[in-house]
């Protein structure tokens, strides 16, 4: 079964980017090729137990089992050592990415309190999107009265076939992705 987010890129979102940027053939329009979603967890160092709750949350979130990411070099200053367990990671390709997206866009975001949509200029030269998020509570999955603490992450689109961020910032747009100026 074909997701229905990936369904609306085949039949109407390519063809509007191929309009918009006069491209000839199909597979030259831009296309979400992986998103990661990143958790960051500097609390792992006093209590890997924290890090192991962090990575089921994440396992229920994405539909996926993350990896655990370690330090690579030591900082002082954060009395963090080199292969010290920080954080852990998923990266999400072909179905269950859609599928994650479409939750993003169309459940989990509109769940904010005070959301007034993402920011347009978080696009880097390659034409890849980061966004932040403050918490995981945003999803569904997760079950807001038996979270112990709140826990960020950031959910990075890498956007193939693009020549801009203009173009990447299209394609976003056209999958539903809320920025925060209406022109955008």
């Amino acid at each position: 079964m074909i997701p229905r987010l990936q369904e609306k890129y085949r039949n109407e979102i390519v063809p509007q980017l191929m309009k918009s940027f006069n491209l000839t053939n199909k597979l030259a329009a831009p296309r979400v090729e992986k998103v990661v979603v990143n958790m960051g967890v500097g609390e792992a160092l006093t209590d890997i137990k924290i890090l192991e709750r962090a990575m089921d949350e994440l396992a229920i979130i994405t539909g996926q089992r993350p990896i655990l990411r370690r330090a690579k070099k030591a900082i002082s200053n954060f009395k963090v050592r080199a292969g010290a367990p920080v954080g852990c990671k998923v990266t999400l390709r072909k179905a269950i990415m859609y599928e994650f997206i479409d939750r993003l866009l169309n459940i989990a975001l509109p769940r904010i309190r005070d959301f007034r949509g993402v920011s347009p200029d978080a696009f880097d030269k390659a034409g890849n999107y980061t966004l932040g998020l403050n918490e995981q509570g945003i999803f569904p999955e997760i079950e807001y009265d038996k979270l112990t603490r709140t826990q960020g992450m950031d959910i990075t689109f890498v956007i193939k076939n693009t020549e801009s961020p203009e173009q990447s910032r299209e394609l976003l747009r056209l999958f539903g992705m809320p920025f925060s100026h209406p022109d955008m």
